[in-house]
């Protein structure tokens, strides 16, 4: 019992990161109706510049969020604008997943030269602590990790649910066109929207590489694990996504503890195509395009 209440706490923990990367991945997907299967790849890239602000100027992955996560929403939006924003039509979902794509082999093959292909991790003094409470252990980085997924989540809700930029937003979600003929400005909406997606994978990113040893190509399996979580959530939903990072982190680790940490990460999959057939549309989501 004590292993299986040891993985649940290691599942929660893990399962807040989780949340953070997949907010802005069912954020865009709400917004614009596009898959942006390079937000794994985004994770990483931050990942390696929070490696490198800790490696040559010892600045703490925690505190380096605050410089790259606004350079990272500038980034995003200008993303968006460049590749995103012309892709209209009945098949713009479709031609995202091939656009996107390019862009996270882009950046794969950036970091590949400039970082070589060798594994990563940063390493920080605290990085291997943890704190002993009740006979049960919690990693010091994963606590400030979740607190961190959850302090951005929140003042994600409440950017979405109390300020004008959020009721934009959640016009958009409902009916992009009606929202459009009613004076907002979607064009607006949707690149920052890409913005805050890009932003809040780097908040995940930046400590992702204390938690988890990281190399160019760990976006592969990182975009399969969040794609999972949105259509576990439904795909759209923020609150469901939230819900589904926290139930496939803790699943992961409990099969990881209980039965084979080799094929833990199948878990994803299992859970995936258990929902496609009995509940397309997610736990959370709709038929129909929902407010988030």
């Amino acid at each position: 019992m004590q292993t299986f209440l040891q993985a649940v706490i290691l599942g929660v923990l893990t399962g807040g990161l989780y949340a953070l990367m997949a907010s802005g991945l069912t954020l865009v997907f709400g917004i614009m109706r596009v898959i942006n299967v390079a937000q794994g790849a985004f994770v990483i890239l931050a990942a390696y510049l929070s490696y490198s602000l800790f490696g040559r100027l010892g600045l703490d992955p925690f505190l380096s969020i605050l410089l790259l996560m606004p350079a990272m929403f500038v980034a995003g939006v200008l993303t968006q604008l460049l590749f995103v924003r012309s892709l209209r039509g009945p098949h713009a979902s479709e031609m995202s997943l091939l656009v996107t794509w390019a862009l996270a082999l882009g950046i794969e093959g950036l970091l590949s030269v400039l970082y070589q292909t060798n594994y990563r991790s940063t390493i920080t003094g605290y990085a291997d602590s943890s704190w002993r409470v009740l006979g049960y252990h919690f990693s010091e980085v994963r606590v400030f990790a979740f607190g961190m997924s959850a302090l951005i989540l929140t003042l994600l809700y409440l950017l979405l649910s109390r300020t004008e930029f959020g009721r934009t937003v959640r016009a958009t979600v409902q009916n992009r066109v009606s929202a459009q003929l009613l004076g907002v400005n979607v064009d607006k909406v949707s690149a920052f929207g890409f913005g805050i997606s890009v932003a809040t994978a780097t908040a995940a990113g930046a400590v992702f590489g204390m938690i988890t040893p990281f190399f160019p190509g760990s976006h592969y399996d990182l975009i399969s694990r969040l794609l999972s979580i949105i259509v576990l959530g439904g795909l759209g939903s923020l609150g469901g996504a939230v819900i589904a990072a926290l139930f496939m982190g803790v699943a992961e680790a409990v099969f990881a503890a209980e039965i084979s940490p080799t094929w833990s990460s199948f878990t994803f999959f299992i859970v995936l195509i258990a929902i496609l057939l009995l509940r397309p549309q997610g736990l959370f989501g709709t038929n129909e395009r929902g407010a988030l």
